[in-house]
């Protein structure tokens, strides 16, 4: 049931960030719905969840980009080992996580995804506009973090730790 509810999960967020979000952009720059959904993944269920979760829904946004095959679905997975490993530490109950993780995961995954695009061959990443598209675009991941994060709680189903 829980890979069902991952699938729903990553279709919808597709959906949501080719058809809606291109329409609602800042300053050039629009949220990333999947990454923010692999760190909360992560955030929910820690590294080897967040890894697998962040590689598809990597895989699956990399079929509506212009960039290499790929390089959405390395980051998104670095991303998702990451911030898995680092959720261990972290309290749980605080309102402020989410849009502080999908900030930091925004900042984090964006500087990767340039990265990650430079050496598979992209030109023209390492401007000032680049950057400037990096910040906007996780303050604005921040701000979705508030709506992705409790439907991936829903995806996720109960905590693992519930079972203790």
């Amino acid at each position: 049931m829980r890979a069902v509810r991952y699938f729903l999960l990553v279709v919808t967020l597709v959906v949501l960030q080719t058809a809606l979000f291109p329409s609602l952009r800042l300053w050039g720059a629009a949220p990333d719905l999947l990454l923010v959904a692999t760190i909360a993944v992560a955030y929910e269920r820690g590294p080897q969840t967040g890894a697998i979760f962040g590689f598809v829904a990597g895989l699956a946004i990399d079929c509506f980009l212009a960039s290499p095959l790929g390089v959405s679905a390395l980051a998104f997975t670095l991303v998702g080992y990451g911030f898995g490993v680092f959720q261990g530490g972290l309290v749980r109950s605080s309102r402020w996580m989410a849009p502080l993780l999908g900030g930091l995961g925004g900042l984090v995954g964006g500087f990767l995804w340039v990265a990650v695009a430079a050496v598979a061959g992209q030109d023209g990443l390492f401007t000032g506009v680049a950057v400037r598209t990096v910040f906007v675009a996780a303050l604005y991941d921040a701000v979705v973090a508030l709506a992705v994060f409790p439907f991936v709680r829903w995806a996720c189903g109960e905590p693992e730790y519930a079972h203790r």
